[in-house]
Parts: C-alpha cells; sequence; structure tokens
C-alpha cells in the first residue's frame, strides 16, 4: 500500500514503475529473446484435454510467418474481425495483426446475424477470420449471410481452422512494418448506450503496460503456469492474460470453453499457479471443488473483477484454493484496468474496495454535475487519466468527448468513493449498463429488439441483483392492446435477434411508469421495487 494522506478524492500517479515503450508484437520478440525454450501457449480443448503447445521461440515463428501471409492480403492500418472461442489460432492471430500493423477487431462468438453485421459496419472490417460452429451458433453460415449483406466491404473471410488458408500468402516474404506503441492495436466494443455498444480503439501501449503492471502487482513469477478461460474477446482474456503471460515468460493455457469441473482437472494435472475468472466462474469452481475433491495446492493466486465481487466469494476462493486473491477494477477503454488491491491487504479492504490505482494512473472521485473532485468518502463518478485510456471509440467523436474531458478525466459512468488511503469503493453506476456474469449488456440494445415485437407497446430494462451472476436483466413490459405476456415467445424473439445472454430473465407486466418530470421511466424505481418485493409474481 502506498502510504498516502488526500485531503480530497484525487489520487496522483505513483512513480513506482514506469510506462515502457512497448508493442504487442514487441513483447513476444522479447520473451522469444529472454526464454526461447519456454513453453508459451499450450491448447485444452472443449473437452479440457491438453493437445498442441508452442515454445516462445515456435509462437513468434508462426506470428511472424502469418504476419506475412496477412500483409498478403491486407494494408497496414486496415481492420481485421476475429469471430471465435478460445483457440490457439486467436493468439496466433492476435500477435500477428499486431506485427503487420493491423488493427484486431474482437467480436463475440455468440453473437448473432444483427450483431456482427454492426460490429464489420461500424469497424470498417476489410477482413473476418473466424470457426464454423461453436456451441450450436452456425457461424460458418451467419458470416456468409451478413457478408453478402454489406456488399463486398469484407475482402476475405478465413477459416481460422484451415490452416492453408491461414497461412496463405506467407511465402510471399512481406517486410513486417514499424510499428509504434500509440499505433491503434485492437477494438473492442463496449459501452452502448443507444442501441448498440461503441467500439474503443486501444493502442499497444496501453494492452502491453497494463497486462505487466497486472502481473507485477499479483506477484506472477517467471515460468508460471496460468489457466486462460476469460473470453479472448474481453481484455481479461486477451490483453491481461496474454500479453502479461508473454511479460513474465509464463506457460498459458488456453481453455475453448470454461466448464467448472474440467477446468479442476486442468488446475490438477497441468499444476496451474493462477487463474483470473469473474465472480460467477470462481462461484462455479468453487462449488464444484466441493465435490470433485482435486489437488488445487498449486494454485498461488486468484484474481477477479468484472463485475461486484462479493467478500463471502474472496473468503471462499481463499479457503477452498488456499490461495491469495486479488480484485481489479477497470473497464475496456482504460486497457482495461485501473485499480487492483495487493495479496497482503486486510480482509475488510479485499472485500469492501477495488484496491490502489496502478502505477502512472492517477484516479479521482469527481461530482457528476461540476467534475470537481469530490471530499474524502464522498460518492461521486469515478475517474481515471494516464497512458492506459483508450485513443477513443471508433467514428464517434461526439460519443469519445462525451467521455474524455478536455483534461483528459475518462469518465467511466461508475459511482464510488476513495478514502484518504486513495482506495477506492464502487458504489453503483451513473450508466444504466447491466454487467451479468462479468458481461456489458446494454439495456436500449434490448429495448429495441424488443420493441420489434408486435405485443410489446412500451418497455424498460434494468439490471437487478442475483446472488450468482450478479445482475440479471428483468424487462419491465407494457404490452399492446388484446396482447397477453407471452414469456416464451418474447424469449425466442430475443434470442432470435441477440445473443443469449441477453435475454431478460424476469418478466414483469406493468400497467404504468414512474416517470421523472419531463416523462422518463425511472428505472431505479424499478429496480428498487423489484428488490423490495413488490413484483413477486416476476417469472
Amino acid at each position: 500500500m502506498y502510504e498516502v494522506e488526500l485531503e480530497f478524492a484525487e489520487f496522483a500517479a505513483q512513480r513506482d514503475d514506469t510506462v515502457e515503450q512497448t508493442t504487442v508484437g514487441g513483447v513476444l520478440r522479447a520473451a522469444a529473446a529472454r526464454a526461447p525454450d519456454a513453453i508459451a501457449l499450450v491448447e485444452a480443448d472443449i473437452d479440457g484435454q491438453v493437445g498442441r503447445q508452442w515454445s516462445y521461440q515456435a509462437l513468434l515463428g508462426d506470428a511472424e510467418r502469418l504476419a506475412q501471409a496477412l500483409l498478403s492480403k491486407f494494408e497496414p492500418g486496415e481492420r481485421i474481425a476475429i469471430w471465435s472461442p478460445n483457440i490457439p489460432e486467436w493468439v496466433l492471430l492476435e500477435y500477428a495483426s499486431a506485427l503487420a500493423g493491423l488493427t484486431l477487431v474482437t467480436v463475440n462468438p455468440a453473437y448473432q446475424p444483427k450483431e456482427l453485421k454492426y460490429v464489420l459496419e461500424q469497424s470498417g472490417a476489410v477482413g473476418l477470420f473466424l470457426v464454423k460452429e461453436f456451441r450450436g451458433n452456425p457461424m460458418g453460415e451467419i458470416a456468409q449471410e451478413v457478408c453478402a449483406e454489406i456488399g463486398g466491404k469484407i475482402r476475405y473471410v478465413v477459416d481460422l481452422e484451415d490452416e492453408a488458408a491461414l497461412f496463405a500468402g506467407s511465402e510471399s516474404g512481406a517486410s513486417l512494418p514499424d510499428v509504434q506503441p500509440e499505433d491503434p492495436v485492437q477494438i473492442q466494443y463496449t459501452s452502448g448506450t443507444t442501441g448498440f455498444p461503441k467500439g474503443a480503439v486501444l493502442h499497444h501501449l496501453g494492452l502491453t503496460n497494463n497486462s505487466r503492471m497486472v502481473f507485477k502487482r499479483l506477484k506472477a513469477q517467471r515460468g508460471d503456469t496460468v489457466l486462460n478461460f476469460m473470453p479472448m474477446f474481453h481484455t481479461a482474456g486477451c490483453a491481461i492474460l496474454t500479453l502479461g503471460s508473454a511479460q513474465f515468460d509464463c506457460r498459458m493455457i488456453i481453455a475453448k470453453l470454461f466448464d467448472p469441473s474440467r477446468m479442476l482437472a486442468l488446475i490438477e494435472s497441468e499444476r496451474v499457479d493462477f487463474m483470473f475468472g469473474v465472480p460467477t466462474m470462481l462461484i462455479g469452481l468453487s462449488e464444484a471443488q466441493a465435490t470433485a475433491g482435486r489437488d488445487v495446492s498449486s494454485v498461488r493466486m486468484a484474481c477477479s473483477g468484472g463485475s461486484m465481487v462479493p467478500p463471502e466469494l474472496v473468503r471462499r476462493i481463499r479457503a477452498t484454493f488456499g490461495c491469495d486473491f486479488e480484485t481489479v477494477y477497470g473497464q475496456t477503454e482504460t486497457s482495461p484496468v485501473l485499480t487492483q488491491t495487493r495479496a497482503d491487504d486486510t480482509l475488510d479492504d479485499l472485500c469492501n474496495t477495488v484496491g490502489q490505482a496502478l502505477p502512472q494512473i492517477e484516479m479521482s472521485i469527481r461530482d457528476p454535475n461540476t467534475n470537481a473532485p469530490v471530499a474524502i468518502d464522498e460518492v461521486g463518478e469515478i475517474c481515471a487519466r494516464g497512458y492506459c485510456n483508450m485513443i477513443g471509440y471508433n467514428n464517434n467523436p461526439d460519443a469519445t468527448a462525451a467521455t474524455i474531458d478536455a483534461e483528459g478525466w475518462l469518465h467511466t459512468g461508475d459511482l464510488g468513493a476513495m478514502d484518504a488511503r486513495g482506495y477506492v469503493r464502487v458504489t453503483g453506476r451513473v450508466k444504466e449498463m447491466i454487467i451479468r456474469g462479468g458481461e456489458n449488456l446494454f439495456p436500449a440494445e434490448i429495448e429495441n429488439t424488443l420493441l420489434e415485437h408486435p405485443d410489446v407497446a412500451e418497455v424498460a430494462v434494468v439490471g437487478v441483483p442475483d446472488d450468482r451472476w450478479g445482475e440479471i436483466v428483468a424487462c419491465f413490459i407494457r404490452l399492446s392492446a388484446g396482447a397477453g405476456l407471452d414469456r416464451d415467445a418474447l424469449s425466442a424473439h430475443c434470442r432470435a435477434h441477440m445473443s443469449p445472454q441477453k435475454t431478460p430473465a424476469r418478466w414483469i407486466e406493468v400497467s404504468d411508469w414512474p416517470l421523472t418530470g419531463s416523462g422518463k421511466i425511472q428505472k431505479f424505481v424499478l429496480r428498487d421495487r423489484f428488490v423490495e418485493g413488490a413484483y413477486e409474481h416476476a417469472s
């Protein structure tokens, strides 16, 4: 802990570490030079069975060869999308696109046609790398349909699991460009408040330094075995775990599908040192371990974030695995981690705060109305300034200006308080975003989809508390004249147009709404009434 005594809720950037001028491809090259024979990447298939593996030297060789293949099709600066679960080729393409000076657009493999079309068009992607199917989602068929609709904008569609197609053109011998740390490297979609997410454009500098500093605070050791079951389309999977592992010469096991029992078997057989999961995942692991009784003594550190971490989960994981525990807080727009606890923090700090800022990041709690710092322990909006902030939202200068103010403060949309030591406590959100099991869901998108159904006259979607998921989606609905509440039909409508996790778990019919003076629905009132039990008939 940094020993400080703050007067206002503003924590200066700590200088105990430096921002290094690194790139995504550069950290892989450095690892291959430092530890060429160390195992870098191990495949765990959908059944949790260990398969292919790469040393750092082999991983760099394949990444450079793939980068040359990419440059036979694309120009530096262009965008390519990856639509795939966690497979080794995801990691290869992440490094290869970075080495080739391309920007990688990450896409959730659960997406349906409307969602995929939006991301491809909004990002300006000119290539799509995918698998044909995952968990029943016919991705190859969807891609064919969507690419036909958007009229030739996607020049190449490549099956990641077809090695010949993936590496086609690698013999071209194209020279790799001189990539700079502040160049864009990824676009990740998040924080949609007007119907669809916005694309946060992230640079090499932010992703590489942030992941290194997170691993350093986690007390990672050279050669640790890291189990990565976080989705690679999130910064936790492709940045914190992947790039953090490379900078500590770690052996990263990439799991295609999270299944608690299979992950416990991997922890036992592969002697995993470190794991990161959103609270829902860690709850699943601790419940499965209660009956599985695996040898999990190798686990030295568990880390969580992505949604509120319940105090009971901290105690439970430490007891189940006999390991240290740390919590991180941040968002995609900040590459992603802003604050982090330390293993030797008090139990109260571990359970009830998200720690202090990482090095070289300024944190401030600011009045949402005046933008001035608030007093110690007073609630305001959590804001951050530093190397980690995104370049901006893709082709959305208005949204960028609304998020990053003239002084460079990025406004997270989260409410919180800071104590005199600089420890931050998250108390709620300014924005309406729902965090279900670590995944950001956006009410406006779900509402707009439901309004397309003829039975729906008005709708309000809110997040309500849930012990397992943190929050779940609740839909308050006023039906069209003569319509009855057909939950199955409405759920099917949602599933046909959105990925499954966006389908409401609770449906509540209402005849009128709590309104503001200007006639807007007061969603917080609906949420409070739900929590108080006013809608016990909800199902």
